[in-house]
């Protein structure tokens, strides 16, 4: 279990939804295979319904899985020396509205049993590092909703976690704030700490990570480097500075001498097209799901995940 464990690893993972009888309903994960390097900012992208939410939850240890195998800084994700490596910010920010933000960071901080020095200093720098110094002593019940995930922001790194699972950070947020929680995390994997970040702001994903996989249907259907997947690798594209137009005509034999700079490099598409064209397929058209039954429970199961309907109160479990 030493450094060179990935972050996270799964392999062949399956997590199947049941009814009261144990009966399999719907397949949130159907093999996933994703490996995830310390040190990176990862990117989980798909539609609604894809199984991103399992993923985290499984990540977390919150759900067992029902077949295959997933790893978490080298142990299982149940285990307590894995979970206390772990910081996590949820799409909807739950704290005590009652609180102040230092008395939240403290008690996420006892939670953690951090010594009380230790607590102290982290809140001070974590409260100005989201920038909430001006609002640290107002209860959070008073705060705006940017304003919430900040504080959010600030008790999913309490613990100084090795680990950050982001779902939907910059929610809510203003233009501005957006690119503050974006440089946030570009400095969190300059200190060698690996992000896990899941949204559906693809330009965000776009500007911050490193590696993304692409879900659909429990699968992931495309997993790379975002470079690497959004240049067009079949063109080759020419860019130089204070070319004139009539010199466009020469500008195989006259480029060099004509241009004060020239760039060569291959023209990239959008995130978001190479997302529509993963789910949609070639011809643009959503695939049909096999019964209007399969979508039902597909939207269920993935509400279910993010905790909008409750699970059976026994037999939720398979294969853990």
């Amino acid at each position: 279990m030493g450094h060179s464990d990935p972050a996270i690893s799964t392999r062949a993972l399956v997590k199947d939804y049941v009814d009261f009888w144990g009966r399999p309903k719907v397949r949130a994960l159907a093999g996933l295979d994703l490996e995830i390097r310390r040190g990176e900012v990862f990117g989980l992208l798909g539609p609604n319904g894809s199984g991103k939410t399992t993923t985290i939850k499984l990540v977390l240890g919150l759900l067992f899985p029902t077949e295959g195998e997933i790893r978490v800084l080298g142990r299982d994700p149940r285990e307590t020396m894995a979970r206390a490596r772990i910081g996590y910010l949820p799409e909807e920010t739950y704290l005590h509205k009652f609180l102040t933000a230092d008395e939240t960071l403290e008690f996420h901080g006892r939670l953690f049993d951090i010594p009380k020095a230790e607590r102290g200093r982290r809140a001070d720098e974590l409260i100005k590092r989201v920038g909430l110094e001006h609002a640290r002593h107002r209860a959070i019940r008073e705060y705006s909703r940017g304003m919430g995930r900040r504080i959010g922001l600030a008790q999913a790194l309490v613990n100084d976690p090795e680990l950050i699972l982001l779902d939907e950070p910059t929610a809510g947020l203003d233009p501005i704030a957006t690119r503050e929680v974006k440089d946030l995390v570009i400095e969190l994997k300059g200190e060698g700490r690996t992000v896990l970040l899941s949204s559906h702001l693809l330009a965000d994903v776009e500007d911050v990570c490193d590696r993304i996989a692409i879900l659909h249907r429990g699968r992931a259907c495309r997993t790379g480097e975002v470079s690497e997947i959004l240049t067009v690798q079949n063109e080759t594209r020419f860019t130089a500075r204070d070319l004139a137009d009539e010199d466009a005509r020469e500008v195989e034999r006259l480029l060099a001498e004509k241009a004060s700079s020239v760039r060569v490099d291959r023209p990239r598409e959008t995130l978001e097209a190479v997302f529509l064209r993963e789910v949609r397929g070639p011809s643009g058209d959503v695939p049909a799901p096999a019964s209007a039954s399969a979508c039902l429970s597909a939207d269920m199961a993935d509400k279910r995940s993010d905790g909008d309907v409750e699970a059976p109160a026994s037999g939720g479990e398979t294969g853990a």
